[in-house]
């Protein structure tokens, strides 16, 4: 991974760099704060330029000029925030990423932070930052070459502010997500070669460091409490299986946690029921949610996060080997529950089926949220743009829905119901792992809720959303470390003390 950004917090005096950086609304108007460091050319540059450029300062647009004469900068860049009256509803993730995005690598700039009305507030400011980290982002510890000499040189980038302890003390806190984030998208992004189950598990200790308590359970282990639908998924493959149990403790010691869940199989064949050779490649990801796991665990660690929070990923790796799991194959989950296997490919719920059976009873937490690369129905339903909601608590929704509408990373509840948890039922044991094509996202949550009690419980389908993602202002990686920023914005507005 390369984090190609230096970020400096400072106040507004002896600017310089390469760069201004200035916000400007629909008015185009210099600011007051930056009036003095663009140079007394820059309105009347910003004004004739805007007009040839039709550049209208719309939100997180964008006009690069060379700078006035008398000035020690190279470029002057306007950056667009929308109308002047309606910064309320302006995106600063966005913003930031935006920014760094025209800037590119290799550069150093002056970012000044004020605009036509006032000030940037310091968690405005923070948000800039966060996006500034995240966009500045590239998985390329695997390249031996470099195309572009610029491409290696990190961009430097100074806030300039009028409250300058007042935006570190906020961007300490962004950082920390920011550092969740790209935890998430280093693991997703890794090949299966070297991230497998036990590396993975080795990975998720290192939180140790932050003050997160951290249990290895090996297969052994594994065996001796009963996972056993999780450890019928893994038995085709030479890499043994693992759990990994992080525990954040923020909150009084008798606070009940709060528990999230994720999927980790590390790679994906389909096992004996093999999926077509194209494409199969990005099945390196199908670990999407347990990475969000740990970057969320991370997060909640970094910025000390006042809560109690549990995090368990099931780590295996789905291989059609001689051992492999079969078609026809009934395994008793760790619930007591025979399932009758119908498809090797339909793996990750019976790894969630005994984790989230788990955590519920050893924990007792105050909700479960699992996170999976589920099912590539989800996809014929959402695309990319949500990642698929399903609950049994009607308030546990509502708060993700808000949270997801906050961070941008959105969801979208679908529906459970009696009829769809029937087409589960099997002739030959409690419950079928597949139903078919129908509903397919459905049906696999509804398998997952076999396996959940009367915690109030939410699954989260991102096979759309945690892998393969489309490029926008705060990503170009493959793995976008999805579901981070959108469950420590939950733990943070609703769960911490």
């Amino acid at each position: 991974m390369s984090q190609r950004l230096k970020l400096e917090i400072k106040a507004l005096d002896a600017v310089e760099g390469q760069d201004l950086v200035i916000l400007v609304s629909d008015k185009l108007t210099v600011p007051g704060a930056a009036q003095e460091w663009a140079g007394e050319g820059a309105q009347g540059l910003l004004t004739r330029a805007a007009a040839a450029e039709r550049f209208k300062g719309k939100a997180l647009a964008g006009l690069t000029l060379p700078s006035p004469e008398g000035t020690s900068y190279e470029r002057l860049v306007f950056m667009g925030v929308g109308p002047e009256d309606d910064s309320a509803k302006l995106d600063f993730v966005k913003l930031g990423g935006a920014i760094a995005g025209r800037l590119g690598t290799g550069r150093s700039a002056e970012l000044i932070l004020a605009m036509p009305e006032g000030a940037v507030e310091p968690k405005q400011a923070a948000d800039i930052a966060l996006g500034l980290r995240l966009r500045a982002y590239a998985f390329d510890r695997y390249k031996t070459k470099s195309k572009d000499k610029d491409e290696a040189e990190p961009l430097t980038v100074t806030l300039r502010t009028a409250d300058p302890s007042g935006v570190k003390k906020a961007v300490k806190t962004a950082d920390a997500i920011a550092a969740g984030v790209i935890q998430a998208r280093d693991l997703v992004n890794e090949p299966p070669n070297v991230l497998y189950p036990e590396e993975f598990a080795d990975r998720a200790a290192k939180l140790e460091k932050l003050g997160v308590e951290v249990e290895i359970l090996d297969e052994k282990a594994l065996k001796k409490i009963g996972m056993r639908a999780l450890l019928g998924v893994g038995q085709g493959s030479r890499r043994e299986s693992r759990v990994a149990i992080m525990r954040w403790n923020g909150a009084k010691k008798d606070e009940k946690p709060v528990a999230f869940v994720g999927k980790g199989v590390t790679f994906d064949t389909g096992g004996i029921s093999l999926k077509p050779g194209a494409g199969m490649e990005d099945m390196k990801g199908d670990m999407a949610g347990a990475a969000c796991v740990v970057g969320l665990m991370q997060a909640l660690a970094g910025r000390k996060a006042k809560v109690n929070a549990i995090g368990v990923i099931g780590l295996v790796e789905n291989m059609p080997d001689g051992n492999a799991q079969r078609p026809g194959d009934i395994v008793t989950s760790l619930s007591g529950q025979t399932i009758e296997i119908i498809n090797t490919d339909a793996e990750g719920r019976l790894v969630l089926a005994d984790v989230l059976w788990y955590t519920q009873e050893r924990f007792e937490p105050r909700f479960m949220i699992n996170l999976a690369t589920l099912t590539g129905a989800i996809l014929v339903a959402l695309a990319q743009e949500n990642a698929g909601l399903f609950s049994n608590n009607d308030e546990l929704c509502e708060r993700l829905t808000a949270a997801g509408i906050a961070t941008g990373e959105t969801v979208w509840r679908m529906p459970l119901g009696k009829a769809y948890d029937k087409m589960i039922d099997s002739k030959f044991a409690d419950m079928k792992n597949s139903a078919g094509r129908y509903g397919g996202s459905i049906t696999a949550a509804q398998f997952l809720q076999r396996h959940v009690n009367d915690t109030p419980w939410a699954h989260l389908d991102i096979a759309g959303t945690g892998m393969a993602a489309a490029n926008s202002e705060i990503n170009r990686s493959w793995g976008p470390g999805w579901g981070v920023r959108l469950l420590d914005r939950l733990v943070a507005d609703h769960y911490e003390g």
